[in-house]
């Protein structure tokens, strides 16, 4: 008899597990795939990491390996529309059949096994369970946290990536940004090539002595490949060849830069026409997100330094007249004193809330940050009467958590279709 039979029922029991274990190791994941037949093993992989950018990578890579002719699985979280997104077939969500299927057969296992894992746990296994059941040439996976230690960190992928390294997670993997750095290392695997994105000249020595220790080819951005912003475009150089597209965020070129020197280390035959065409027109939910123009409407997840500092370099390039409006609420554990000092008298902040555990109530924002902005409450309220000010030339940034910029995505998506 089935445990579950809705797609509720899986996501009430899945929400209500543990996230964390008592010891931070890989032994329950690894004990549960192996009595699940290892279905990791049995399909090539792209494993990525880094502070910001690897879901876009993961993206723009499985955009690419798809038009390769490659039947293509994406594991990437967290998810904007709905849970499925984040176990994707060749761009298609796996469908409430299909995930309804897993749950069950894992959870069965666990009975016999006698064990349980984490909420992550158990997404990685479903999504390793439909990647080996759909027969996928290849599979994208987007690390959790860190890497080391992470729950995905039980592969050996043809290719590695570390997109960024920056401060974030600390409780976890830190503090130092050292020992993010040696965390996210742990991706790489012996004589597998390594691909890394912005990486800061003062932890590089740590990532280069793992790869030397595990002889892994080492690609480094702006060495080894690059990307730069020229007229109104991108260019992006690997040894294969230039590519051109269309502008985006210099940020998001990097991902794009990433993308195209992994996409030549597997050697897969794709016009470098084709290359430009699918990058152009892979939009990445929750990322640099455009959903109105006049006035300018922008959904991002930024939700630590790094992220939200390219992004308000972003804005600011972008808008040159015109005020700058922001609505932000994050995750209670993360640095908020440090991310709200990055804000300047150009922009109106409207703190919020979202129901959700983690995330910041008024009383979890720090009293300098109280007495600078005003709090409200009910978000969706908050960016109805924000929208409804806006002048032309104005621009709104929804940021701060993926949650938020979900909840506002959804609801703004209802009111387009009526």
């Amino acid at each position: 008899m089935n445990k579950f039979n809705t797609l509720s029922d899986f996501l009430n029991y899945l929400y209500a597990l543990p996230r964390l274990h008592e010891k931070s190791d890989l032994s329950y994941i690894k004990q549960v795939l192996a009595e699940m037949d290892n279905p990791q093993n049995k399909v090539k992989t792209v494993h990525v990491t880094g502070t910001n950018g690897k879901g876009s990578t993961c993206y723009y890579i499985s955009n690419l390996l798809e038009k390769a002719g490659q039947k293509t699985g994406l594991f990437v979280s967290p998810y904007i529309r709905e849970f499925n997104e984040r176990i994707q077939l060749n761009s298609q969500n796996i469908s409430n059949e299909d995930l309804l299927v897993g749950a069950n057969y894992i959870y069965q296992i666990l009975q016999k096994l006698k064990i349980e894992l984490v909420t992550f746990e158990y997404e990685v296994a479903l999504a390793f369970w439909y990647f080996a059941k759909k027969r996928c040439n290849y599979a994208v996976i987007e690390v959790g946290i860190g890497a080391r230690h992470d729950k995905t960190n039980v592969i050996i992928p043809e290719v590695s990536v570390i997109t960024t390294v920056g401060l974030d997670h600390e409780k976890i993997i830190g503090p130092t940004l050292q020992d993010i750095a040696f965390e996210k290392a742990g991706i790489i695997k012996d004589k597998r090539p390594v691909v890394l994105g912005n990486i800061p000249d003062s932890i590089l020595p740590i990532i280069q002595k793992e790869a030397q220790v595990k002889s892994a080819p080492m690609y480094q951005l702006n060495k080894d490949f690059s990307v730069m912003s020229e007229e109104n475009k991108l260019l992006v150089h690997t040894k294969k060849g230039i590519y051109q597209f269309e502008s985006r965020p210099l940020v998001e070129g990097f991902d794009i830069a990433i993308a195209c020197q992994v996409l030549s280390l597997l050697n897969l035959s794709i016009l470098p026409t084709e290359v430009e065409k699918i990058i152009n027109l892979t939009k990445i939910p929750g990322r640099y997100q455009i959903i109105k123009t006049k006035p300018t409407i922008i959904l991002d997840g930024a939700h630590n330094m790094q992220a939200m500092n390219n992004l308000l370099d972003f804005v600011n390039a972008e808008q040159n007249q015109g005020q700058i409006y922001v609505l932000i609420t994050m995750m209670k554990d993360k640095d908020l004193s440090e991310v709200f000092a990055l804000f300047n008298h150009n922009e109106k902040i409207t703190l919020t809330t979202i129901d959700y555990p983690r995330a910041a109530k008024k009383a979890d924002f720090p009293a300098e940050v109280l007495e600078k902005y005003k709090y409200r409450k009910n978000a969706i309220q908050a960016y109805i009467d924000l929208k409804k000010n806006l002048k032309v030339n104005d621009t709104l940034v929804v940021t701060g958590s993926f949650y938020l910029v979900s909840q506002i995505l959804n609801f703004q998506e209802k009111i387009d279709a009526s």
